[in-house]
């Protein structure tokens, strides 16, 4: 364990930081830009040519009855079922939704449609919280019961392989966790050659310390979760900043820290969100400072915003995203100049909504191009139904028609 926490702290000192950003996790309410000082970074080194693997994540509670018809208009490379869990002496909870929704009618849909399509397909294993995973971690017999209960289930429902998706664990356990993804992967591998093991983790210290411990127990793939720099409590502001103005951590940062320490950028997928934040704020101005917390913003649930004949967004050209300000009385204020002046109040309320289109995903992508990465993928399949340019753009990706920036 040593080993590991000298290795991050040598990967922090090589992009120029000793400290670090306080999310490895999508869904945690914490600023992970909080306290950090300046990131002067290094130029990358040379890497290998790109590749253009393509991972999505669909998530239980958008698998419903038009899912497989999506999933089969997508070009994935590979789907991530999300998700199931184990029970606390080991076995997959069966009484879960996720557990049900993927065993059910629906999930048997997605794989046959994916699987029409050439699109490989992998069970998702979660196991969030610190203490559930402090508990997990100690107890070899009851991580025994969770492989043989997945290798079971992968068997039944035919698919190709497990992601496993460990989130808020103690720097302690991170090699605790490699030798379950190095046993998980065996056992798997033996009972169906040829299934593959992934990994999701985080885009800080301890993120990129499983991603290393994950690898060298043999992880075929690394998920980096390249999404969540923002949440709800922190000030408005892309959820996947190319950089920042104030200096917090942001996807630049997080590659230079993934190659700071080593992680093979052939094995690598840059994940990058299909989803937004939006906050109420003191007026209609990039850069207005948030009044109260932030809530998702699910594409597909607002197309009239984002496909509304004569609606133009405003653009953070630094953070990589795109802003909209909805009225309190439904209104869509024009866009914004930058940098913003002091807002002035005009007598409504207003939200700023920061959410990436494919034009701003169309950067990102470019980022894990220009680092040689062997691919991209999205949080979460699903969020952008009915809104054909985040599909045409994930098509450009695997065709390889997306520059590198």
């Amino acid at each position: 364990m040593r080993a590991v926490a000298a290795a991050v702290a040598v990967a922090l000192a090589a992009c120029g930081s000793s400290s670090a950003p306080s999310a490895d996790r999508a869904g945690v309410a914490s600023d992970p830009g909080a306290g950090l000082p300046s990131m002067s970074l290094p130029s990358p080194s040379p890497v290998p040519a790109a590749g253009h693997e393509l991972y999505g994540f669909v998530p239980y509670w958008e698998m419903d009855d038009t899912i497989a018809a999506h999933v089969a208009a997508s070009p994935l490379t590979t789907l991530g079922l999300f998700s199931v869990s184990s029970t606390s002496k080991g076995p997959v909870d069966t009484a879960q939704r996720g557990y049900k929704r993927i065993t059910g009618a629906v999930g048997a849909a997605m794989i046959s449609a994916a699987h029409r399509r050439g699109t490989r397909v992998e069970l998702v294993l979660t196991s969030f919280g610190a203490s559930r995973n402090r508990a997990f971690f100690a107890r070899p017999s009851v991580q025994d019961a969770t492989i043989a209960s997945l290798v079971a289930l992968v068997g039944r429902l035919r698919v190709d392989g497990v992601d496993v998706d460990v989130e808020s664990l103690d720097i302690g356990l991170v090699d605790a966790y490699g030798t379950f993804v190095g046993r998980l992967r065996s056992a798997l591998v033996a009972a169906r050659p040829g299934a593959t093991v992934s990994v999701a983790t985080g885009p800080g210290p301890t993120g990129v310390a499983m991603a290393a411990a994950a690898l060298a127990a043999g992880a075929d793939r690394v998920f980096l979760m390249g999404y969540d720099y923002r949440t709800g409590s922190s000030e408005p502001g892309a959820v996947s900043p190319i950089a920042r103005a104030d200096d917090g951590a942001s996807l630049s940062w997080t590659l230079d820290l993934y190659a700071a320490m080593g992680i093979p950028p052939q094995r690598l997928l840059l994940g990058l969100p299909l989803y937004g934040m939006a906050w109420p704020v003191t007026g209609p101005t990039v850069g207005a400072p948030a009044t109260g917390n932030g809530v998702a913003w699910i594409p597909r649930r607002h197309a009239d915003v984002l496909t509304g004949p004569g609606v133009t967004p405003s653009n953070d050209p630094l953070e990589g995203v795109d802003v909209y300000f909805v009225g309190s009385d439904g209104s869509l204020a024009p866009p914004s100049p930058m940098p913003s002046p002091d807002p002035q109040p005009d007598g409504r309320a207003w939200s700023a909504v920061y959410v990436d289109s494919a034009a701003t995903l169309g950067r990102k992508l470019g980022l894990g191009e220009s680092r040689g990465l062997v691919g991209a993928g999205f949080w979460a399949i699903g969020y952008e139904r009915g809104l054909p340019s985040y599909t045409a753009l994930m098509n450009r990706f695997v065709a390889g028609d997306v520059a590198p920036s």
